[in-house]
């Protein structure tokens, strides 16, 4: 089933909340058309975390549940994720994110031990639960970092806030 991971863990080492100020449908379409595009995008790991590490590049890379594994999201797999959403808006959606990671050293760039994780999206109530799960690495970046991006990038494409944090 296109969203959903079969083995999802269950439990979770991150678990936020947010109140969602557009419906589930615009929500959805929103968050997997960002995901699409901060794939393959670099930053500055300054940008994303604290301590920083220095000289430090971050890669990111998303993919969507589908039944027992995870589809790399590219504009072929967007497309159907938005098909299914446009149709009906899902209850829970699961993403796989391995972040990777470059120094430069001696002008070169050498990668770093990647990190990998699972996160699934809960919807109900005008609300979502962020669930992450780290699944293999050395966490460079914490669970609540992939979070606060992800987070900020959603906020990011409108002059409103999306999602607003649930203390």
């Amino acid at each position: 089933m296109l969203g959903f991971y079969e083995n999802f863990p269950p439990y979770a080492h991150r678990v936020e909340r947010f109140a969602i100020t557009v419906s589930n449908r615009k929500f959805q379409q929103i968050l997997v058309q960002t995901l699409h595009k901060i794939n393959g995008k670099v930053y500055n790991f300054e940008e994303i975390a604290k301590p920083p590490i220095s000289n430090c590049s971050v890669i990111f890379e998303f993919g969507v549940a589908d039944g027992d594994g995870f589809n790399y999201l590219d504009l072929e797999e967007l497309n159907k994720v938005m098909e299914v959403i446009r149709k009906n808006p899902l209850q829970i959606m699961d993403f796989f994110c391995a972040v990777r990671y470059y120094r430069e050293k001696n002008g070169k760039r050498v990668h770093l031990k990647f990190d990998y994780y699972m996160i699934r999206l809960i919807f109900g109530g005008g609300r979502v639960e962020f669930y992450t799960f780290h699944e293999k690495g050395l966490r460079h970046l914490l669970p609540e970092d992939i979070i606060n991006l992800v987070v900020a990038e959603v906020n990011g494409v409108s002059p409103r806030k999306i999602l607003k944090r649930i203390e």
